[in-house]
């Protein structure tokens, strides 16, 4: 019972793989594009014209007869090229019918002919099984080949004839190594197609997680931000009773809702970073151009930088080997820590780029306040001799716009005429309303470095 199950479920898998006329056709090549299938339909010619007076003169067969067994088995090749399972049932269904005709054919003492395989048909049979390896399965390669010998044997060796030269051992020799062949190239095919696949995954995901990571630590920036004002808030509201006297009870309501909002707006706050966190744990120290531009090591909880300490992020890119000159148009004034955090960080990101991509170049960092908000660019000059192979993606500007999209600003990063690069932000202080209003505030004065 076991064994007529396990032969049922074989025939089952024999029919889902070989009973189908299922469309399977041979792509284009990238480089030579329809080339390969005019060297097939070339091949089929000469198959067809090879077999026809093989089996007509040699076989003895009729010439219309003759005719249709070449040319099914020139057919089957082309019929390859778009269904190879089917091409190879009409291949195979040639050559029975050509072996069946010659059979009858011989004679014991007259011309020894080439069977069961025709010399002509075994190369096309080789094409068809090549083109069939190349595009399906290799379980289903292996089964169209174990058939092909079986049904060789029977042929040759069961049935045989009168009076041929065999061909059936010289064929499956040949079918095999073609086969193996067609598996071999077709595995490394899928191979590469998975290796391009994977490698674009792997560059989605590590743009994702950099831009995952940014946009953490830009919270967790905003949230030191937003909690000193709002404990501020809170410590005001609950002092500002005690420097009235005898404040009326609806101020006492208010300033202590206002505490209370105050307080409830701090815990979600703390609870989101701490979410952050705990995703997160090793971000705050995973940001290699922070640590490589300021050089700080500044811990997570420290204040965060100001454009106050823009002098001595200067001065440490200087230490490391960098020229950089600093330059402040327009009337300097305190700008919402939001503002001045991106502002900074905007500076230490591309001081960064300039050290590891323009070696030798010289940078100028220009800051220029605006009624609306601020300007900030960075200048290089034209590198020195070629930047050196670098490891990453190079996020460094997804890191930029997100921070400047955050404050509906504008972002800029172009090549300059003579070589060297500017990066260049707009940053409003005051809302996305009065920055749509105005016309481009944010173009840099002076393109050259």
């Amino acid at each position: 019972m076991r064994g007529g199950n396990l032969v049922r479920q074989w025939l089952g898998v024999l029919r889902e793989d070989l009973w189908t006329a299922r469309p399977d056709p041979l792509p284009p090549s990238t480089w030579l594009r329809w080339l390969p299938h005019g060297i097939v339909c070339l091949a089929a010619l000469g198959v067809f014209l090879g077999d026809l007076p093989q089996l007509h003169e040699h076989g003895r067969l009729g010439f219309g007869f003759a005719f249709l067994i070449a040319a099914g088995q020139a057919g089957a090749m082309v019929l390859a090229l778009w269904r190879p399972v089917p091409a190879w049932w009409l291949s195979m269904a040639a050559m029975l019918v050509g072996a069946v005709g010659v059979r009858a054919m011989m004679v014991a003492d007259g011309y020894k002919f080439t069977w069961p395989w025709t010399a002509a048909g075994i190369i096309g049979h080789l094409f068809v099984l090549l083109l069939l390896a190349l595009r399906v399965r290799t379980r289903v390669s292996a089964e169209a080949l174990a058939l092909t010998m079986l049904t060789t044997y029977v042929v040759q060796g069961l049935v045989g004839g009168l009076n041929y030269q065999p061909t059936g051992v010289v064929a499956a020799i040949l079918f095999a190594v073609v086969v193996l062949l067609g598996i071999a190239l077709r595995g490394r095919r899928e191979a590469r197609a998975e290796l391009v696949q994977q490698t674009s995954l792997t560059a989605e995901e590590r743009a994702r997680r950099t831009l995952l990571e940014e946009r953490s630590r830009i919270a967790r920036e905003l949230h030191d931000v937003v909690a000193h004002h709002m404990s501020v808030i809170s410590i005001q509201a609950q002092v500002a009773p005690h420097l009235v006297e005898n404040p009326p009870d609806e101020l006492k309501e208010n300033l202590a809702g206002i505490r209370q909002n105050a307080l409830e707006a701090l815990t979600e706050l703390r609870r989101v970073l701490g979410v952050l966190r705990s995703e997160h744990p090793d971000a705050p120290g995973s940001s290699g151009t922070t640590a490589a531009a300021d050089g700080t090591g500044t811990a997570p909880h420290a204040p965060q930088p100001t454009l106050d300490r823009l002098d001595a992020l200067v001065e440490n890119t200087r230490a490391a080997g960098l020229t950089v000159t600093t330059e402040v148009s327009g009337v300097r004034r305190p700008l919402p820590p939001g503002v001045e955090l991106s502002a900074y960080r905007i500076v230490q990101e591309a001081l960064s780029n300039v050290l590891r991509h323009a070696p030798g170049a010289s940078a100028r960092v220009h800051l220029t306040y605006l009624p609306i908000g601020l300007r900030v660019d960075v200048f290089n000059t034209r590198p020195a001799r070629p930047a050196p192979p670098s490891q990453g993606a190079g996020h460094g500007l997804l890191g930029m716009r997100e921070r400047v999209a955050m404050l509906d600003g504008h972002l800029t990063a172009r090549p300059l005429p003579d070589g060297g690069f500017q990066v260049g932000a707009f940053l409003p202080s005051d809302g996305p309303d009065r920055f749509a209003q105005d016309s481009d505030p944010y173009v840099p004065e002076d393109d050259s470095p």
